[in-house]
């Protein structure tokens, strides 16, 4: 199959590729036929790859196998074709489903990233862990605004958005000066002590966690937070964090029963409640990083926002870095998703309303759903290297056979959405999604 990898036009801010030259070129030479759609946007220029050998063209209209990274636009699919990329339609996502739409009038292949999953169901593709690095590079620069806003200088406030460092030396080497001045002037009393909350421990978090490391941190376990919120007499040269697992989030409805994971991962809300309302108040920036459904109670609820501003209150807790954006999702409070260059906004739980910026009787929401494009060569990089290895597979298949007779390994044929315009048995009830549009 003629392959060919699609310019990002979903966003103006998107600049990752699925491919680096370096890896398209190790492709090219065991003879896949492969080019690259002209860019002006990507972080890895179209040069970049003519100077590996890798043909550069205005249009994929000779190509068969389309990769890219994020949504295409409805206009600009080829029909018949195999697209490869972060389709976000598993969840029936109501914005995406007139593309998918398109997509099956259009009798499209879809293969989605996000389905390429191992027999336990481990997603083996992914840039979980560039999301928590650019993520948690923004919600402490977000801190740092919101702070200063206040009239509380911290060292956070010289910190930038991590689009706007060269690379991911420079911002390690930037959180470390700032984890200098912490150590030497120590965190102002107005927010000491400083407690930093992560919710999950998979990929994401990692990657948060791996930035916030940078600075002189002491972890704490959660039942030891309010006790450590409230004690004023800590050394100021530091700032405290605490890693949240299911278990400190959720309890049984039952009072009587003990936590299970295994039950919990099976029946969600109709077991468990929301038991994280307890920690809001001790924390002074909550990073979100967990994967989450309507199966599950939300983490932050609008009632807990307006309990916690309500007549007039500033709690402890200023921003809320939701790495995991979901709209209206774990985090209730974050409304919308937002983008690079205008990364927050400020919930006004009096109105229910958000402004944009810092400034706002309310939390500061850092919502970005395209994170890891702050860091794009390196995301691309990682993401590449992975993907090289599924594009033998990908490409020597004969997507003109049946569903059940076509011939992919069991990871990429799990991610097998349509064939030939057709929902694979697997997500047949997306059509339900589907029909609720044209209802609508």
């Amino acid at each position: 199959m003629k392959i060919g990898i699609r310019k990002e036009d979903k966003s103006l801010w998107e600049r990752r590729v699925p491919f680096v030259p370096s890896d398209l070129k190790a492709l090219r030479d065991k003879g896949l036929d492969i080019a690259v759609q002209s860019s002006p946007a990507r972080a890895i220029t179209d040069d970049e790859f003519r100077a590996e050998g890798i043909p550069v063209q205005d249009d994929l209209a000779d190509r068969d196998l389309i990769f890219g990274i994020k949504e295409v636009p409805k206009e600009a699919f080829l029909e018949g074709r195999v697209y490869v990329f972060f389709a976000h339609v598993i969840k029936g996502q109501p914005y995406n489903m007139p593309m998918l739409k398109t997509m099956m009038e259009k009798k499209i292949t879809l293969i989605d990233y996000e389905r390429v999953v191992d027999e336990k169901n481990r997603r083996l593709i992914f840039f979980g862990r560039h999301a928590g690095l650019a993520g948690m590079v923004n919600s402490l620069w977000s801190l740092g605004q919101r702070l200063a806003m206040e009239g509380i200088i911290t060292p956070f406030a010289e910190l930038r958005q991590a689009r706007d460092y060269r690379d991911l030396d420079d911002i390690r080497a930037h959180i470390s000066s700032v984890g200098e001045k912490v150590r030497a002037g120590g965190i102002p009393a107005a927010v000491h002590p400083l407690i930093v909350g992560i919710t999950g421990y998979g990929n994401v978090s990692a990657g948060a966690q791996e930035i916030l490391d940078i600075l002189p941190v002491v972890e704490i376990a959660p039942g030891d937070v309010k006790k450590i919120a409230g004690d004023i007499m800590l050394p100021r040269d530091r700032i405290y964090k605490v890693v949240f697992k299911e278990s400190d989030c959720v309890r049984p409805r039952d009072p009587g029963a003990a936590f299970d994971l295994q039950e919990y991962y099976r029946r969600g809300k109709e077991t468990y409640e929301n038991d994280f309302d307890r920690f809001l108040d001790h924390l002074t920036l909550l990073v979100n990083c967990v994967y989450w459904d309507d199966r599950y109670p939300r983490l932050v609820t609008l009632e807990a926002v307006r309990r916690l501003w309500g007549d007039g209150k500033q709690p402890g807790l200023r921003v809320i870095g939701d790495i995991s954006c979901d709209p209206e999702g774990s985090i209730e409070c974050t409304v919308d998703a937002t983008d690079p260059g205008d990364p927050v906004y400020v919930y006004l739980p009096e109105t229910g309303r958000t402004v944009t910026g810092f400034i706002g009787h309310g939390p500061v929401v850092m919502a970005v759903d395209i994170l890891p494009t702050e860091i794009p060569r390196e995301s691309s990089a990682y993401f590449s290297g992975v993907l090289r290895g599924m594009v033998d597979a990908l490409a020597g298949a004969d997507y003109t056979a049946p569903f059940a007779t076509l011939a992919l390994p069991p990871e990429l044929k799990r991610a097998v959405i349509l064939h030939q315009g057709r929902l694979t048995p697997a997500y047949a009830y997306i059509q339900k999604f589907l029909q609720a549009l044209q209802g609508r």
